[in-house]
């Protein structure tokens, strides 16, 4: 794939993260997918998860930032998450996992309901709050759980993860 389609399919990845649609990602737009998770799961803020999950998604911006954030004006353009972020990751996805793991493993603390992993239902809701399609959630969360379990381990969300958003799909 060539690098002006590859930019092309990681742009269009870039809507998932700018939560509110104003045309740039920001602290508030993980802040903002923090608290709507929250909302999904009866989670509280104060609770143990939810604060994990709020330090979670602070480190996520952080990390993010870090990488794209190239005028360092604590927002992420669409240029600037295609070059800034995913060009660096393009060869090394798990750089990206690594970024994400603390927001993951709350997001995953709150859909495990019983402590064996996330069910493919709970893993749909996910995908919902955060912006995904119906459709597609209900796809992408049977897909993720490979072995056909009914369970989904944090190790193929953080895989799954990294290769959605660094790594296009060649149907992407």
């Amino acid at each position: 794939m060539d690098s002006a389609e590859y930019e092309r399919k990681i742009a269009s990845r870039f809507a998932a993260f700018d939560q509110d649609g104003n045309g740039y990602i920001d602290r508030e737009d993980f802040s903002g997918a923090a608290a709507a998770l929250l909302a999904e799961f009866s989670t509280t803020a104060r609770s143990d998860k939810g604060q994990a999950l709020y330090s979670g998604a602070e480190a996520f911006w952080q990390g993010l930032a870090g990488i794209a954030d190239v005028d360092g004006d604590q927002r992420v353009t669409k240029p600037e998450f295609v070059t800034g972020a995913v060009k660096r990751l393009r060869d090394n996805p798990e750089r990206f996992a690594e970024i994400a793991r603390p927001f993951l493993h709350a997001v995953v603390a709150i859909a495990d309901e019983d402590g064996k992993g996330v069910k493919p239902s709970a893993a749909e809701r996910v995908l919902r709050v955060l912006g995904v399609p119906p459709e597609t959630a209900s796809q992408v969360a049977a897909a993720l759980d490979a072995d056909a379990d009914g369970r989904i381990s944090e190790d193929e969300i953080l895989s799954a993860f990294a290769a959605y958003y660094v790594t296009p799909a060649p149907d992407a």
